[in-house]
């Protein structure tokens, strides 16, 4: 799987950018894992942070844009290529310190960019 840029989304992927997916359920590769609260669509840092309700305890998670691998409009759906071990295995998102955060990019990448051929950080 390389070549995906995780700030991206792919091309295949249906995502028109100004579309806005807040609100969309996102689908793991192994089930739901919650709801699109907040979507960034800056270039070079394109991303989705999903409340994850009582799946891990209201915790959010953020998710590059890179791990969409479908955008259903009419289903309202978000699927991701990550189970949801990987998703919850990922790095905490805190809103308050990502606002103010420049180097969360990096904790991100150097955990799925691996996933995705990028080095591991």
């Amino acid at each position: 799987m390389s070549g995906i840029e995780i700030w991206d989304f792919r091309s295949t992927s249906g995502h028109v950018s100004g579309n806005d997916l807040v609100g969309f359920h996102v689908e793991a590769t192994d089930g739901p894992i919650g709801k699109v609260d907040r979507l960034s669509e800056e270039v070079g840092a394109r991303y989705l942070v999903v409340d994850t309700g009582p799946w891990i305890f209201g915790r959010h998670v953020l998710l590059p844009a890179g791990t969409v691998v479908r955008v259903e409009q009419d289903e309202k759906k978000v699927y991701v290529d990550r189970t949801k071990d990987e998703i919850k295995g990922g790095p905490e998102f805190e809103r308050d310190r990502h606002d103010s955060d420049t180097g969360y990019r990096e904790r991100y990448a150097g955990y799925y960019g691996p996933f995705y051929g990028g080095p591991v950080v």
